[in-house]
């Protein structure tokens, strides 16, 4: 379902672009049928606000992008068999994560590993989840688990059957680089590879290295800090420097690996490849402020300003995966959050408090242009709270 409205009287707009992650002299922004149409300032939108069913104050707080989980393990519904949780992508909701990348479907329980077994997977994935949206949120899903059984015809079935996500690194190689082919024929059929690396993360699986990392190719380095175990210093800065692979950073990973990266991302000027996912539901938990945890982690001991992170949550995984939403700007899917500044912080807004370290209350979280909720059931409550009109009373309350 897609909606109108307007949200209105924000302090400050993000972009989701990270060479100019605040938009300035803006205030409002205004959705209609689920796509965003303007961001400017309320004198000059007045006709959109009150033709909008819908007006959201952001009452002088941070209105932006919404997350974008880029590693997130989903199999089918809203269950987690990994951490035998229910619920928990509508949680994430709460956490300000309004889209999700799937990385393979990897914890289905008897995942198969024969051709028809894996493609039937990914296109059943991605065919529920397009009809599927907890909490509102979306899901791309269907990442197909490539698997020496897979032969070029079986890409030219996925590429028909619409998947265009792959995940390498739990397949039945003997060695990682035989992976080569398929990484080549996905690629060559508009598929985008992620590829595991680091150490292994679960039984039965193998660690990738960076020489197996070049041998393959993928369009992304899967979690380069780790899932959960890092490659070494030098096996990060060859992929970063001799490959143009996107840089997954995760919060199930290694931090003392992710703030250095993400530093030497912007040294170097290799900024716009930095991408930043949860790796949960793992062995780590089920973490609905995964992705804004790592944003404030970054923020607060990399040095990094937060909006500049937040447009590597959003922005630079929506160019990555080629997705509708990650920026505030017409035409991009209304996925929105608004907060600010928790109770009791020593800082007066979001952006301040997360350069501190503190996780911002969300207090309200927007999805095609629908409000989803007030409040946020997962963070702390923000010190000055977005209102609605008219009132909606069955979500004033959502967060408890």
């Amino acid at each position: 379902m897609n909606g109108d409205l307007a949200i209105v009287n924000a302090g400050v707009i993000l972009s989701g672009d990270w060479r100019s992650p605040i938009i300035l002299d803006a205030d409002t922004v205004i959705v209609r049928e689920g796509l965003i149409t303007e961001v400017g300032m309320y004198a000059d939108l007045q006709a959109e606000i009150d033709r909008s069913p819908v007006i959201v104050d952001a009452e002088g707080t941070t209105v932006a992008p919404g997350l974008i989980d880029s590693h997130c393990h989903v199999v089918l519904g809203d269950y987690t068999p990994r951490q035998k949780t229910v619920d928990f992508l509508e949680s994430y909701v709460h956490g300000g994560i309004t889209s999700v990348v799937s990385p393979g479907e990897i914890h289905a329980p008897g995942r198969p590993h024969d051709a028809t077994g894996v493609k039937a997977l990914a296109i059943a994935a991605k065919s529920c989840f397009d009809n599927f949206h907890p909490g509102g949120m979306t899901v791309h899903a269907g990442a197909v688990v490539l698997e020496p059984t897979l032969r070029e015809k079986d890409f030219r079935q996925l590429e028909k059957a619409g998947v265009r996500l792959a995940k390498f690194g739990f397949g039945l190689y003997s060695d990682p680089s035989d992976g080569a082919d398929q990484v080549h024929w996905a690629r060559e059929h508009g598929i985008k590879v992620m590829c595991h690396s680091g150490g292994a993360s679960i039984p039965g699986s193998k660690p990738i290295t960076p020489d197996h990392l070049l041998d393959l190719a993928p369009d992304v380095c899967g979690h380069i800090n780790g899932g959960p175990t890092s490659l070494d210093i030098e096996g990060v800065d060859r992929v970063m420097d001799e490959t143009e692979m996107a840089l997954q950073l995760v919060q199930a990973g290694n931090l003392q690996s992710a703030v250095r990266i993400i530093r030497r991302a912007e040294e170097h000027d290799m900024y716009d490849r930095v991408v930043i996912g949860s790796d949960t539901p793992t062995g780590t938990g089920v973490m609905p402020l995964g992705v804004i945890k790592t944003v404030a982690e970054l923020s607060s001991l990399g040095g990094i300003a937060p909006e500049k992170v937040w447009a590597a949550a959003t922005g630079n995984n929506a160019v990555t995966w080629e997705l509708p939403a990650g920026f505030l700007a017409p035409g991009k899917a209304g996925d929105i959050i608004i907060m600010d500044a928790p109770w009791g912080s020593t800082r007066d807004d979001a952006l301040s408090a997360l350069s501190l370290g503190d996780i911002p209350g969300i207090s309200a979280v927007i999805t095609g242009g629908v409000l989803r909720t007030l409040r946020s059931r997962n963070t702390p409550q923000a010190a000055r709270a977005a209102s609605v009109t008219p009132r909606q009373p069955h979500l004033e309350m959502s967060g408890h």
